[in-house]
């Protein structure tokens, strides 16, 4: 059913629009097969594992009282999440190829792959701090909306002053770190987190991290910009 409203859209316009058959039919059905049974299998992994072990993790952490260890925990959780992303590894080896292929970059392997390591390694460390911050506004019980409109002020102010070349990459690190590896164990981590505080409502405090997660990158990418442009 996830998959349908795809289906359907692809066959109207290849067949009302385009007015062509599919180049391949037996490898596009067979490729549509293996997207529905890994999203399954995909579904079921997090509901089975990820999701009750970020839970767990968060509060055993909570229970053990030790701020230094949740916050270690926070950062390294969220830093190993981003850099493990393929949609990030996929964006920032395209951005060196395509910023190499404008003169902006020397069209050599070692510089484009460094170039590549170096955005990679800046959105998962930002990525980690907003996780902390993401906690600390847990414990700390601070809105959400006044640390976003801070935040988003932030971007604004630096996407007038910040090379041009870099700032729509920047705004495409910030949607691609929060895909199908770091959404499920951030949030679990929040709702976690929320559920073992006294005082603290899982609903209204554990969501939001995923918020910071995607608004500090484009920040941390933005000042990435100014050492290389």
């Amino acid at each position: 059913m996830d998959l349908l409203p795809i289906v359907i859209v692809v066959a109207f316009f290849q067949l009302a629009v385009i007015r062509q058959p599919l180049p391949d039919v037996g490898s596009v059905v067979f490729g549509g097969l293996l997207v529905a049974a890994g999203l399954l299998l995909f579904i079921e992994g997090l509901e089975m594992s990820l999701f009750p072990i970020g839970e767990a993790m968060a509060n055993a952490l909570a229970q053990k009282g030790s701020l230094f260890w949740l916050f270690t925990f926070a950062f390294l959780l969220g830093f190993s999440t981003t850099i493990a992303e393929p949609a990030l590894i996929a964006i920032t080896n395209e951005a060196g190829r395509i910023s190499a292929e404008d003169d902006l970059l020397p069209n050599e392997p070692e510089v484009l792959r460094n170039y590549a390591l170096g955005l990679r390694l800046t959105v998962a460390f930002s990525v980690g701090l907003a996780i902390v911050l993401g906690v600390v506004r847990i414990l700390k019980g601070w809105p959400l909306h006044y640390i976003v409109i801070g935040g988003y002020v932030l971007v604004i102010g630096m996407t007038l002053i910040s090379p041009d070349e870099i700032v729509g990459l920047a705004y495409d690190t910030g949607g691609v770190t929060t895909s199908t590896i770091t959404v499920p164990l951030v949030t679990a981590l929040g709702v976690g987190l929320a559920q073992a505080i006294k005082g603290r409502n899982p609903l209204l405090d554990g969501f939001g991290m995923i918020a910071l997660a995607s608004m500090a990158p484009i920040i941390f990418v933005m000042i990435y910009g100014f050492f290389w442009f």
